[in-house]
């Protein structure tokens, strides 16, 4: 483990900088979000998860695909990135988006390019906000996996894990930022981690949100349940959600023709919307909205456990802040595992 101060930080992401587009969260309200570095705003390396999605930075919301079906891949000159402040329950994101963009003989190459070319430097979560409940889903709110270096602030700094062999070459390139982590650093971090811990663990108590042990089976047993219903009628259909969500991933492919230039693009798609499933001769499987709503908790508490061994869900409460009809995630995951247990 190491140490490096807030002062040297700046110094080593400033130097970061020269081979990166380096993204940090800053702070603006009570929102977090990504900024390019360095930021007019100060920079906020814990607290929570920024607003929008780790997944932007992977999958963008709009890009070319191909430029007059040329044989060439846009966006291959692109700078990587450096993602700075990166929370566990986005990375947890990886475990989904890998699944469909990257582990399987048709790998997506805009998806692989980046996740191969970027560098993510964690950071432990410092305070919890109501909608967190990451530890429902068996995430806890400091990164364990899927980083190259993770910052854990303490006082004047931050303690400095190792992940990667990448991370590990950026240290010894700059080892005089860098300097051993101390027992009480060590112990302070352990501290502030339980400390942010007893606070999630708050959250889910004060809103008896179920924990993902009890998540076995509750969709088959509640397919025809009235809940999708009830849940749906204030739904305006906005797509909110999914677009705001680390593990969604649904694209739109069309062509589109501008100053004799033809481009296929690539745009973010949403379960919710009616189109969504509509097919040739205006067919559509799921045309009540209730539909779609029992479709997108199927996709995530059902369907990805089945073929990947995840929940699609990291905990994040990103749709919960989101949606402007107020459906809360957490509330009808309680009322399906009380119907599934009262049946």
């Amino acid at each position: 483990m190491y140490y490096i101060s807030r002062s040297n930080l700046a110094v080593f992401l400033d130097a970061l900088a020269n081979d990166y587009n380096v993204y940090a969260p800053v702070k603006k309200g009570e929102q977090r979000f990504y900024q390019k570095y360095p930021a007019k705003r100060d920079m906020v390396v814990g607290e929570v998860r920024p607003f929008e999605p780790l997944k932007a930075f992977f999958m963008r919301s709009r890009e070319v695909v191909t430029d007059d079906f040329r044989p060439d891949v846009p966006h291959a000159d692109d700078k990587p990135f450096c993602l700075v402040g990166v929370k566990a329950c986005d990375l947890k994101g990886f475990k989904v988006q890998d699944h469909v963009f990257k582990n399987h003989d048709c790998p997506d190459p805009f998806y692989l390019k980046w996740r191969e070319q970027n560098l993510i430097i964690g950071a432990d979560c410092t305070c919890a906000i109501e909608t967190c409940f990451c530890l429902a889903l068996g995430i806890k709110p400091h990164p364990q996996e899927d980083f190259d270096m993770n910052l854990s602030e303490v006082t004047n700094g931050f303690v400095v894990e190792i992940a990667s062999a990448k991370a590990r070459l950026l240290v010894e390139q700059h080892w005089r930022l860098f300097q051993e982590a101390s027992n009480e650093q060590l112990a302070q971090r352990d501290a502030q981690r339980m400390k942010v811990i007893e606070a999630v663990e708050q959250n889910i108590r004060n809103k008896a949100i179920p924990h993902q042990d009890n998540f076995g089976g509750i969709i088959a047993k509640n397919y025809k349940s009235d809940i999708w219903l009830e849940e749906s009628r204030t739904c305006v259909e906005c797509g909110a959600c999914t677009i705001i969500c680390p593990t969604c991933h649904c694209f739109l492919l069309y062509d589109q023709k501008h100053e004799g230039v033809m481009k296929r693009l690539r745009t973010w798609d949403s379960c919710m919307i009616m189109d969504y499933a509509r097919v040739a001769g205006g067919a559509n499987p799921r045309p009540k909205l209730w539909m779609r709503l029992r479709n997108r908790f199927e996709k995530k508490f059902d369907f990805f456990p089945k073929v990947a061994g995840e929940y699609a869900c990291t905990g994040c409460g990103r749709c919960i802040s989101a949606c402007p009809a107020k459906i809360d995630i957490r509330k009808v995951l309680r009322k399906l595992v009380d119907n599934a247990e009262n049946r």
